[in-house]
């Protein structure tokens, strides 16, 4: 069972959408080369939760709006929009949203304003700012996933080396 599958909070507040069989479409395309779009929106939706519990934030509409930020089907990088996928697929997701749930304001504004930088208009919401950031932080950690562990097996290995000089001399 994966750590936000134990959160019943989280759980109780996006675990049915998580289970609907649109959502579940989600699990099958690829999202940041390395992850599918279902884990992505899953992962950012769960770290931004918990830091808007943390702050005492609306934790429920921040988990449910970065559930479905990504609530589209097509792939970005192959489909051309006269806007462009940062502008369009947050109204497509939105739209999509709706057909599963009852949109709060809040839960909206995550939604449409999560691409804020690579688009105009900023967020409205204090919570908007946190699924903003995490969708960033995850995009980077997702697409950067292959390069983890050479880069642990270097650090670890400069470590050792480091050590060997240090008590070499001693």
């Amino acid at each position: 069972m994966k750590r936000y599958e134990r959160d019943k909070e989280f759980m109780e507040h996006v675990g049915h959408l998580i289970d609907h069989p649109r959502f579940q479409r989600l699990d099958g395309i690829v999202q940041h080369q390395h992850s599918t779009r279902m884990e992505h929106s899953i992962n950012v939706a769960y770290t931004s939760f918990r830091i808007a519990r943390k702050l005492g934030w609306d934790s429920k509409s921040t988990a449910r709006g970065g559930l479905l930020h990504d609530f589209f089907y097509y792939d970005w990088r192959v489909t051309k929009f006269n806007k462009g996928h940062a502008w369009v697929h947050p109204r497509i997701a939105v739209r999509n949203a709706r057909k599963l749930v009852d949109l709060n304001k809040r839960e909206e504004d995550i939604i449409l304003k999560h691409m804020w930088g690579a688009t105009i208009a900023p967020p409205r919401y204090k919570e908007s700012y946190i699924v903003t950031m995490v969708d960033k932080y995850w995009a980077v950690r997702e697409a950067a996933r292959p390069l983890r562990r050479p880069l642990r097996k270097a650090y670890i290995k400069s470590i050792r080396y480091s050590r060997k000089i240090l008590y070499s001399n001693h």
